[in-house]
């Protein structure tokens, strides 16, 4: 249905991180169907409209993995812990950032990463 539906964006490789879904989706305004939000959150001119490009997109999940939106969480435990400690954040998404490309990290960090991703 596009350009009247917005397009689908998913990260192929883990991340972590408060506007990304566990399985890779991204969870950011411009995305949503056209329309009021149910939730309220939104408004409308937030959301996609067939006028918007994908440039428009790619700059807005450039900012958005910058400075994540906590409020609206699609990884509540990212969010959580960006909203409390933001350098166990960092930590955890600097190595599974390695372990996707495939640089090598120590049992510690592998501990670490491993508890940050399934709680």
């Amino acid at each position: 249905d596009y350009p009247l539906s917005p397009p689908k964006m998913q990260f192929l490789c883990d991340i972590f991180h408060p506007n990304i879904y566990p399985d890779g989706r991204v969870c950011i305004s411009i995305l949503h169907t056209p329309g009021d939000d149910p939730t309220g959150y939104e408004t409308s001119a937030e959301r996609w409209s067939p006028v918007q490009s994908v440039e428009k997109i790619l700059i807005s999940v450039v900012s958005m993995l910058a400075e994540p939106n906590d409020e609206s969480a699609a990884n509540v435990n990212a969010a959580k812990m960006w909203r409390e400690d933001r350098e166990q954040f960092e930590l955890t998404a600097n190595k599974l950032v390695r372990s996707t490309l495939g640089f090598p990290i120590n049992q510690q960090q592998q501990k670490v990463l491993e508890a940050s991703i399934s709680s």
